[in-house]
């Protein structure tokens, strides 16, 4: 009987490989969600790209298995293939994940979506664009730096509410009670949007949600 299931596991696993490799290249995306790894870190303005990866990581029925510089999980979506990331190298070296990751997957880079948080925009705004400047995030600064800004990125606005020199504490605090109550929806929509890009193209995505 050990040695039966032994065979049909190896007979799965072979199957599976099968149906990874016919999956086109184009048809295949890396959705990376910035933020901190510790518990510290958790529910922080500076974390929303984590959240919102796992809220589409419960959608999907996945779970996130600790694999090279990042937290990651798959699943599949209309003909496509996800491959959802938490880089673990901390939000300043988050440009090494990323490059590891497309490469390990064969990712192009116009299959390519970071979930980053912004200051530049209000809380509850939320922009995907296809290119741009690192706008003062660390995270972005170092994903430029290592294969350009020339990749779709998902901008979630945390708003600007902070006295001067307060803007880490404000990045790395809480949401308030207030913004908790629509938190829900506007990660839920980060979702939509990611599903959207992978299914309908930027561009059509950008025209239906922003």
């Amino acid at each position: 009987m050990s040695w039966f299931k032994k065979l049909f596991a190896l007979i799965y696993q072979n199957a599976s490989k099968e149906v990874e490799e016919e999956i086109p290249i184009e048809m295949k995306y890396l959705i990376v969600g910035l933020g901190n790894i510790g518990p510290e870190y958790h529910r922080t303005r500076h974390n929303i790209g984590f959240d919102v990866l796992d809220v589409l990581a419960e959608e999907f029925k996945v779970e996130f298995k600790t694999d090279k510089l990042g937290d990651v999980a798959e699943f599949k979506h209309k003909g496509r293939a996800f491959t959802l990331v938490k880089p673990s190298t901390f939000m300043n070296l988050s440009g090494k994940a990323v490059n590891y990751w497309m490469q390990k997957k064969k990712i192009q880079q116009e299959n390519l979506l970071i979930v980053v948080d912004d200051l530049n925009l209000p809380f509850g705004k939320i922009r995907l664009r296809g290119k741009g400047s690192d706008g003062g995030h660390n995270g972005l600064k170092d994903i430029n730096q290592t294969i350009s800004s020339k990749y779709a990125r998902i901008r979630f606005g945390i708003g600007d509410e902070f006295s001067k020199g307060r803007q880490i504490n404000f990045v790395l605090g809480k949401w308030t009670e207030e913004e908790e109550k629509t938190l829900g929806e506007l990660i839920k929509k980060s979702t939509e949007i990611i599903k959207s890009f992978g299914t309908i193209g930027l561009n059509r995505t950008m025209n239906a949600f922003n």
